[in-house]
Formats: structure tokens, sequence, C-alpha cells
């Protein structure tokens, strides 16, 4: 337990109200739980319609020297000591989810426009976008959700020639390596693969799955219709899974509320540490820890158990 690092966490307060806090970012010491609210996000000036909607904030990249933070529709830079340092937004950036950085980039998923943004780190201009389209051979196919094909199209998210407001795919994750970017999404079955304007079925996964990435071999991500972390093999059958944690209903805060709003064991947020440790995101506000070799939850902490409160953004903490 003493070698288990820090972690930094997003949350979104799904089903918050107007006037309370919707969100933060919390710094956890794994070694013995601990924890620091060190942002607490009440801005007001968003659409509170829906369930997470525009509330809370989302993924998390750092530099040597920055926290990077997105909300729905904005890039905030932090130091180390999360004062905020700058801010940046683009027409194009709605409904952001998971993100992260590549060099002097940073990549972000648009949820709200099926597409990725890379942003300038040096300059704060965005200049990279990538539209991700599916097809399907005939309305057979697409009703059977079968044999679709993904193109892709690049265009100037500073320009006039954007995209249309689109949230088809709900494109919630994007990962970088080498010279490929990958990037799934709840309403995909598969990990899609971008190099310059050719795509690929990197990776079959199961739908309404958050934080595909390809991981050894294969796949891994929060399974979160089967509350559940899953690694997979490329054609998505499970090798290895971890089991969210749950509590007694009687335990919970808001437990009242209908499933589709806000419920326990949603999972969201990935990462892996010293590549053995597997930890992840889970509402109410818990952040466990798996051993990936033998699958045993080797930790878990729990921030509030009020339902409504759910981890988005999941990174150890690098400094």
């Amino acid at each position: 337990m003493a070698s288990l690092p820090r972690v930094v966490a997003t949350s979104v307060i799904r089903s918050a109200h107007e006037g309370e806090s919707h969100g933060g970012v919390y710094m956890m010491d794994l070694s013995n739980g601990a924890c620091d609210q060190v942002v607490r996000w009440d801005f007001g000036a968003i659409n509170w319609e829906g369930r997470g909607s525009e509330r809370g904030l989302r993924g998390i990249a750092f530099t040597d020297d920055l926290v990077i933070v997105a909300a729905s529709d904005e890039v905030i830079l932090y130091d180390k000591r999360f004062n905020v340092l700058d801010s940046y937004t683009n027409a194009y950036l709605k409904h952001c989810h998971e993100i992260i950085r590549a060099g002097d980039l940073v990549w972000l998923t648009s949820t709200g426009f099926d597409c990725v943004l890379g942003m300038d780190l040096h300059t704060g201009r965005f200049v990279h976008g990538y539209q991700l389209k599916r097809t399907y051979p005939n309305q057979l196919t697409r009703r059977l959700e079968r044999f679709p094909t993904y193109s892709v199209r690049r265009f100037d998210p500073e320009g006039p020639d954007g995209p249309r407001m689109n949230d088809r795919l709900h494109l919630n994750n994007v990962w970088v390596d080498g010279e490929a970017l990958f990037v799934c999404g709840t309403e995909l079955r598969h990990l899609v693969g971008i190099r310059g304007e050719s795509t690929e079925i990197y990776a079959h996964v199961p739908k309404g799955t958050h934080n595909a990435r390809p991981f050894g071999s294969g796949v891994i991500a929060n399974h979160t219709e089967r509350n559940r972390i899953a690694f997979m093999t490329r054609k998505g059958r499970p090798k290895r899974t971890f089991q969210i944690r749950t509590y007694d209903e009687r335990a919970l805060v808001n437990a009242s509320l209908p499933s589709d709003h806000a419920r326990q064991a949603f999972g969201r947020g990935l990462c892996v540490w010293d590549h053995r440790l597997v930890i992840g995101g889970s509402s109410p506000a818990t952040i466990s820890v798996f051993d990936f070799v033998t699958a045993e939850r080797v930790a878990s902490f729990n921030i509030t158990m009020d339902v409504r409160n759910a981890i988005h953004g999941l990174e150890v903490w690098p400094f």
C-alpha cells in the first residue's frame, strides 16, 4: 500500500441544479486515502438540461509544469498548485470528454461534434480537426449495427467549414500511439485508428464503453454497461475483468434518482501505473486499484456517497 501513487481526478455531479457545485478536481493519495478537493467547479453559465450535459470537469493531461483540464467547452491551464493560468475555447469544442497530450499538442474529444481537436499548447490555437463518420453497406446492416466502415474528414477548427453539431457516435476517448490517433465512444463497437486521412478498425469493443485504448496485445476499457473494467483481445473477447465496487443502496445519497440520471458503479476514468496496477473511477465518487495479474482489488477509496458525483478524468499525478 505504501508504494501506491497519488492520483488526480475530476468529477461530474450529474443532475446537480443551478447554484450548486457540479464538479471538481480531487487529489488523492492511494497509499492512505487522504483526499483534498483542489478545485470546486460551480460555473453557472451552462446548459443544465439532461444528466451530465455541460456540468463538471472532464479529461486531464500534463506537461512538465502544467495541469490541463477540460470542461465541457473549455480548456483550462493550471499550475501545479491549481492556480488558473489561462483558458481557451473553440467553436467546435462541445461536451468534451477525455483528452491526451502528445508533444506540443493536446488532443480533445469534442463529443457534440463527433470530432477530435488538436490544440497547440504554445500558442493556444486549435490547429487540427478530425470529424469521424460511420457508414453501413445497407439498411439491414445499419439496423443490425454490423459491418460499418469509418471515414475521417479533416477541417480547420478556426475556419468556417467545420462540421455541424452532431452527437451520433458519442466519442469519449482519444489516445495517441506513435503517429496514430485512436478514438472510441459509447455508440461505437470499435476502437478506430486515424492516420492522416485514413482510418482502420483497430479492435472490437462492447457498445457503451469509456476510456478504450490499446494496451499490450489488446485493449483496456471501462465496460460501463457491465460495471467492470475489461482487458480484451482485439476481437473483443475479455481476457481479464475487474469488477467495480458497489455499495449497499441504503448507504447511498440521492439513490432515489432515476438510473438514467445517476447510478452507482458507473465506471469512467481509467489509468495504469507501473504496468501492473489498473486504477479506475466510478460513482459514487470512488477510486479503486486492481492488480492486473490477479484481477484482485487491492485498494478502494470513496470521496462521497452522493451517487450523482461521478469520477470522470483520472490520472496518476506526475510531479
